[in-house]
């Protein structure tokens, strides 16, 4: 998969970005933002005391962990386990200790747009738990999935962590729980983290950092553009600006112009002016509640079957079946 998907998403970036650059309001796609550097930021980020919903989904794993195994677990043929976006697996290897301490059949396939992080966590994975199986894959999800459909002699558990799923409204989470539901036979899992409504202050602190890694991880997408596609964005005249509506539990990323300016990005032979305090939306992070998710769930053809809930109650990991 590696050459022709990499020159895919080279040209899906330009295709993008000069899409983003030249609407009203301007945006860029977060997905964009996770390279080497993008995913080391991450990881940083993952590590704030800001930062709750790593630690939350964390203690999950790590207080159900023998209830989750036996959920997935197939005693007869096993089970694949597909996690969406694994990064650096580090909540991942909680469930993945167990699963090899005690014998489960079970191969683990991580998917990941970056190379960087299939490769990284391959190698640490061989190194931790060589008796685990990894059969990694660089893509976006429903490319792989789409190779993955036939995977149907025996039980598929697809994870997603992290509330991916938040990244996107409402309208477009259905469409992507739809399309995973459309992969799963009625024996799979679909195992995924939706954070909860909350304090708005404790949102807006998650996503707006004390020490400024977060902006730099927004910035990561100019950075990016600069490298990528001949851009000469100035970073420091753009202002990361973060914003929560309780109402909708919709979380809002921006990059704000400081000053009016005009940015060429020579990749695309384009020209990009920005008045004073325009935005460029970077991000959404949505949160939720159980009703919303009931409402996604069998707006795209899927059932609760349980969840799970740290103990601060500020984080949920929903198991689905098709309805």
């Amino acid at each position: 998969m590696s050459v022709n998907n990499s020159i895919a998403i080279d040209v899906s970036f330009k295709t993008d970005v000069h899409k983003g650059l030249t609407t009203f309001p301007k945006f860029l796609y977060s997905k964009y933002i996770y390279d080497e550097k993008g995913d080391k930021l991450f990881q940083e980020i993952m590590n704030l005391p800001e930062y709750y919903l790593t630690n939350c989904e964390f203690d999950i794993l790590s207080l159900h962990t023998e209830e989750i195994a036996q959920l997935f677990n197939d005693p007869d043929k096993g089970f694949d386990l597909i996690e969406l976006g694994a990064g650096d697996g580090k909540k991942t290897k909680v469930l993945l200790g167990h699963l090899a301490e005690n014998d489960f059949n079970f191969v683990y396939k991580p998917i990941d747009i970056s190379q960087n992080a299939i490769d990284s966590l391959s190698k640490n994975l061989s190194e931790e738990f060589p008796n685990i199986t990894v059969e990694g894959e660089k893509g976006m999800y429903f490319e792989v999935l789409e190779q993955l459909q036939h995977y149907n002699s025996r039980k598929k558990v697809l994870m997603v962590l992290g509330s991916n799923i938040g990244n996107l409204l409402h309208p477009k989470a259905i469409d992507f729980l739809t399309k995973l539901k459309d992969i799963m036979s009625t024996q799979d899992f679909l195992f995924m983290g939706f954070d909860q409504k909350k304090d708005p202050q404790i949102v807006l602190d998650a996503y707006n950092d004390a020490t400024g890694v977060t902006e730099a991880f927004n910035k990561n997408l100019l950075t990016r553009i600069n490298r990528e596609l001949g851009g000469d964005f100035n970073l420091e005249k753009f202002k990361h600006w973060e914003v929560y509506n309780p109402e909708t539990g919709t979380a809002k990323s921006f990059l704000v112009a400081t000053e009016a300016m005009d940015v060429a990005i020579s990749a695309l032979d384009l020209n990009v002016h920005f008045d004073a305090w325009e935005t460029i939306h970077t991000e959404i992070s949505q949160k939720y509640d159980d009703k919303v998710v009931q409402w996604l769930a069998e707006s795209a053809g899927l059932k609760i079957h349980t969840s799970f809930e740290d103990e601060k109650g500020f984080y949920k990991n929903y198991v689905f079946k098709r309805a």
